[in-house]
C-alpha cells in the first residue's frame, strides 16, 4: 500500500459499516468508525486492537441526526488526525423498515430520511470543508440497488436511496473542480442484521386486523431465508475499498454479482408489469393470498359511517 489514508466511516458497529472497518484496519488505514452504541464501538476497538500488523482504529460517539453530535466528531477527528483531517468520508449508516406505503407513519417515514439522507447531507456539510482546503478527498455514499428499483414494503427505504443517488450524482461535478472525488456504492442482498432490523422496526405494523397481514408474515418468513443464501459482507467491504482508494474511483459499484448486477440488469430488460407481477407473487401481494373476505372486511370499514367504527 502506497500510503495509509485516514478514513471515517460511519454506522460502524454493525453490518457492512463494522466489518469494511476492521477490513480496512487490516489493509493498513487508519479507520475513525463511528456510531451510537458506546458498548458496540468498545467491542469493535478490542477486536481491531487485536489485528497483527494492521493500521489503526479510533472510534468516535457519532449519531448523524444530531447537529452537536457531527459537530463534536469533527473537532474529535480533528484531534485524531494533529489537524491534518480525514482523508475519506464512508457515509454507511442507515436503516429501513419493512411496511406498505400507504401504512408507514410519518414519524417512521421521516426517521428513516432524517438518517438515510440528510444525515449523510449533514455529513457532507461538516467534512468537506478541510478537503477542500487541501485540494483532495474522497467521498463514498453507500446506496443500495434499492437506490435504483423499488420493493414492496420498501417503498420508504427505496425513497432515500433513490434520494442518495441523486445527491451523489450532483455533488461528483460540484466538487470535483475543489479535488474531491464522490462514488456510490449499491450492495444487494448481503448476509447482515439487515433484514431482521427492518422486520423489528415494522413489529408495530404487524397486526391481525391489518390488510397486509398475511403479506407480513410471508416479508418475515423471506427475511429469516436471507441470511441463509446471501454472500456475507465482505463483498462490499472490497467495494467500497476501490470506491474509497481507487486513484479513479468507478461512479458506481454495484456488489454482489447475482444478488445485486444480474437483479439490476433483470429489472432494467423486463417489462414492468411482469416485475410488479413476480414482486406480488413472492410477497403474496395478490388477492388470493391476502384473502378476498378480509379484504371485503377493511373495505367495509373504511366505508362505514365514522361513528360506527370501534
Amino acid at each position: 500500500m502506497a500510503t495509509r489514508e485516514t478514513i471515517l466511516i460511519t454506522g460502524a458497529t454493525a453490518g457492512i459499516g463494522r466489518y469494511t472497518a476492521l477490513h480496512l484496519v487490516r489493509a493498513g488505514h487508519h479507520v475513525l468508525a463511528s456510531g451510537r452504541s458506546v458498548d458496540a464501538l468498545s467491542a469493535l476497538r478490542t477486536e481491531a486492537a487485536g489485528i497483527a500488523n494492521g493500521g489503526k482504529l479510533d472510534t468516535l460517539r457519532l449519531d448523524v441526526t444530531s447537529a452537536a453530535s457531527i459537530a463534536a466528531a469533527v473537532t474529535e477527528s480533528d484531534r485524531l488526525t494533529a489537524g491534518r483531517g480525514i482523508d475519506v468520508l464512508v457515509n454507511n449508516a442507515g436503516f429501513g423498515i419493512a411496511v406498505p406505503v400507504a401504512e408507514i407513519s410519518d414519524a417512521d417515514l421521516r426517521s428513516q430520511f432524517d438518517t438515510n439522507v440528510f444525515g449523510l447531507v449533514a455529513m457532507v456539510r461538516a467534512f468537506v470543508p478541510q478537503m477542500r482546503a487541501r485540494g483532495r478527498g474522497r467521498i463514498v455514499n453507500v446506496s443500495s440497488i434499492g437506490g435504483k428499483i423499488a420493493l414492496p414494503f420498501f417503498g420508504g427505504y427505496n425513497a432515500t436511496k433513490h434520494a442518495v443517488e441523486a445527491l451523489s450524482d450532483a455533488m461528483r461535478v460540484e466538487l470535483k473542480p475543489f479535488g474531491i472525488q464522490v462514488a456510490v456504492v449499491e450492495p444487494g442482498a448481503i448476509r447482515t442484521n439487515f433484514a431482521t432490523r427492518t422486520v423489528d422496526e415494522a413489529k408495530s405494523y404487524r397486526t391481525s386486523d391489518s390488510p397486509y397481514a398475511a403479506a407480513h408474515a410471508t416479508y418475515v418468513k423471506l427475511a429469516k431465508r436471507a441470511d441463509d443464501f446471501a454472500p456475507g459482507p465482505k463483498v462490499i467491504a472490497r467495494a467500497i475499498e476501490k470506491a474509497a482508494l481507487s486513484r479513479r474511483p468507478r461512479v458506481r459499484y454495484v456488489a454482489p454479482f447475482f444478488g445485486g448486477r444480474v437483479l439490476l440488469r433483470l429489472v432494467q430488460l423486463l417489462p414492468a408489469r411482469l416485475i410488479d407481477f413476480a414482486f406480488a407473487q413472492a410477497l403474496g401481494l395478490t388477492r388470493k393470498k391476502l384473502g378476498a373476505s378480509s379484504l371485503e372486511v377493511h373495505a367495509q370499514k373504511a366505508l362505514a359511517p365514522a361513528g360506527s367504527r370501534s
